[in-house]
């Protein structure tokens, strides 16, 4: 068993709880969402929010990591971020070269191996190096995976993986009525996840509650919980807050316990 102490949100009365070693989810998602609220509380440049949120995920990839999570994806860059005003998006196109420059060490250490979903080819060259290499120095490391999802969306997703198995009916590979939940699945950006494709627990910090099209297709049975600590200050408790959650739950997927 994990101990652990936990705050609650209402009174502040702190309390120490236990984790469930067998239960642990063997996915987790995270929308990491509040730098910039973070930074703007304090007075400062919403890149000052980026680059701490940038110290929350070495933090939070380890304590996943020794809690036995087999996958972490991260929400690192949307689709639709590339709206946001350009001196931020040059600046989160180079956080990933910061990070791992910094970071793979740890990570070969703790044995995390970095994979990347999304449409990387079209991210400055700098961060698709970047990503590359992490991708590369750390492929032989055989326990948690760490999933960036950078320049990702979920409906682009979806578009590309029919695409994909349009492509196959055209060839005469595959016939439209063989097209199933596995067929899909294959052809997803989380395909080579295998039957870790799908998130246990999908984390929302700073108190929104949406999913602003992550993982659409993967979340179909993810139990959710919505948190009110911006990324930043999300940390090692936040995270075994939100286990703990989770193994409150009872997931049927569906259908009835043998008690109902």
């Amino acid at each position: 068993m994990f101990s652990f102490l936990n705050k609650d949100q209402a009174t502040g009365e702190v309390t120490e709880r236990q984790l469930d070693e067998n239960n642990i989810p063997a996915h987790i998602a995270i929308i990491m969402d509040g730098n910039g609220r973070w930074a703007q509380q304090r007075h400062l440049p919403r890149i000052a929010g980026h680059k701490q949120g940038m110290n929350t995920v070495k933090t939070v990839a380890k304590a996943a990591s020794h809690l036995g999570v087999k996958v972490l994806t991260l929400y690192a860059f949307s689709t639709e971020n590339w709206s946001r005003p350009s001196t931020e998006v040059n600046y989160l196109m180079k956080l990933p070269v910061d990070f791992f420059s910094t970071f793979v060490p740890d990570l070969i250490k703790n044995n995390i191996r970095v994979k990347v979903m999304g449409y990387v080819d079209q991210l400055p060259k700098a961060t698709q190096k970047a990503v590359q290499d992490a991708v590369a120095d750390t492929a032989d490391c055989t326990g948690m995976v760490l999933n960036f999802a950078l320049n990702y969306g979920g409906r682009a997703e979806i578009i590309t993986a029919v695409q994909e198995l349009a492509k196959r009916v055209q060839t005469g590979d595959l016939a439209p009525e063989d097209i199933d939940e596995a067929q899909m699945d294959h052809e997803l950006m989380t395909g080579d996840l295998g039957n870790l494709a799908d998130p246990d627990l999908m984390i929302r910090t700073s108190g929104e509650q949406r999913l602003s099209n992550f993982m659409l297709w993967e979340a179909a049975y993810s139990e959710f919980v919505f948190v009110q600590e911006h990324w930043p200050d999300f940390d090692q408790n936040a995270l075994e807050t939100a286990i703990y959650t989770y193994q409150q739950r009872h997931r049927r997927f569906g259908g009835l316990e043998t008690t109902e």
